[in-house]
């Protein structure tokens, strides 16, 4: 069948379908039935993991999130990643009356009506986020950051016309490109890297004639891929963290350890003291104002104040997982702030009201706060020893 948004890829005498979708759009969702209907292919591979699949479809599942362990387990920064990726979709499909990621589920619906067989063929959207995760410098974490959190501010509406016009795989790619260009570590692992691992999966999907409904932007990097990635589990493991990083990690707490020290034998107890109590309130006070930027409970603010130079002096304990902590039992996550999180889109205000998103925002300020007051706390060790 001939379609403009439908691409014909034929490799080892087999014909496959690349249908390109926007994910927020009616047409895409209502061009995937017809074309399912149409052309019964032997099975069917859609862009979805199955963790993005009980997502879909089970919304509720949210409710069911212990978001103390999240912490527990290092994994909230992903956790605010995936809700801050899910929220810009969510912001144009209700603008649009469409669920982000309806295509999908009606491939899967439409496909177990005529009995044709599914494969999940994304990769694990949490592996995929810590891959980008490790890949990323510190000044593209930072561009990253920033502009995923200054999207929260930005409320323009999106026409209709503009989302379908973006559905066509030029203006998307055109996109995409510009993305790699300023973050290529974000091209490389939320472009190419998943443009191969569909077209190994869509490739080892059953039958002559495949339908692969995929975002549109990746319709272009499958064709050029199927057949020719036949593993996919170096796509699938999550690099260490560099041993910079980690040595880095070490030299800083090392660094004001030996300050101290150094202070303690060429000028004495006292200058020591001073110099590390200079250090202390610096970095306790740093640690107490990320919990008040993010408006926490008071104890949590006093815990950000106590735990900040432990923290600070140990590279594998974050104050942001203890102030976390804190205020989760302070201000237990209810089941309506679960549900609000599936229905609405992610705001400012939203952020700060609901008590799962504040817990995250809490645990992420502290830690950039303490980063930077451990810094000034360094710095300003000199001046205690000069006074």
């Amino acid at each position: 069948m001939e379609h403009p948004d439908i691409r014909l890829v034929e490799r080892d005498g087999r014909k496959f379908y690349l249908l390109g979708t926007a994910h927020v759009s009616q047409a895409s969702v209502d061009l995937v039935k017809d074309t399912l209907h149409e052309l019964k292919p032997d099975s069917v591979a859609v862009e979805l993991c199955a963790s993005r699949y009980q997502t879909l479809r089970d919304p509720d599942r949210w409710r069911n999130t212990d978001i103390v362990e999240v912490i527990k387990k290092g994994k909230g920064n992903l956790l605010l990643a995936q809700l801050l990726l899910a929220s810009f979709q969510k912001k144009i499909g209700k603008q649009l009356g469409v669920k982000p990621g309806a295509e999908m589920m009606q491939a899967m619906e439409t496909s177990q009506e005529l009995d044709i067989p599914t494969v999940l063929a994304d990769r694990d959207v949490g592996t995929t986020l810590r891959r980008t995760w490790r890949r990323l410098s510190w000044w593209s974490l930072s561009k990253l950051f920033f502009s995923s959190l200054f999207g929260i501010f930005e409320s323009a509406e999106i026409s209709k016309e503009e989302v379908e016009r973006l559905k066509r795989s030029d203006a998307l790619e055109e996109a995409l490109k510009e993305l790699s260009q300023h973050l290529p570590e974000v091209g490389e692992t939320l472009v190419d890297e998943r443009d191969r691992y569909l077209a190994a999966k869509i490739f080892s999907a059953p039958g002559e004639r495949v339908l692969a409904v995929v975002g549109a932007g990746h319709v272009s990097g499958i064709a050029r891929y199927l057949g020719e990635v036949q593993d996919v589990a170096p796509l699938e493991v999550v690099p260490p963290a560099s041993k910079f990083s980690k040595l880095l990690g070490w030299l800083i707490p090392l660094a004001i350890v030996a300050a101290i020290v150094y202070g303690f034998l060429h000028w004495g107890k006292n200058v020591a003291l001073r110099m590390l109590g200079m250090w202390a309130l610096i970095t306790a006070c740093a640690g107490a104002l990320g919990c008040l930027l993010s408006l926490a409970h008071p104890l949590t603010t006093l815990s950000g104040f106590l735990f900040a130079p432990i923290g600070a002096l140990h590279p594998l304990i974050a104050t942001g997982w203890m102030t976390g902590l804190v205020e989760a039992g302070l201000r237990k996550p209810r089941v309506a702030d679960f549900e609000a999180i599936s229905e609405q889109s992610l705001t400012l205000k939203f952020m700060y009201q609901n008590r799962v998103t504040r817990i995250l925002l809490v645990m992420l300020l502290t830690n950039v706060c303490v980063g930077l007051g451990n810094l000034l706390g360094a710095a300003s060790m000199l001046k205690a020893a000069q006074l």
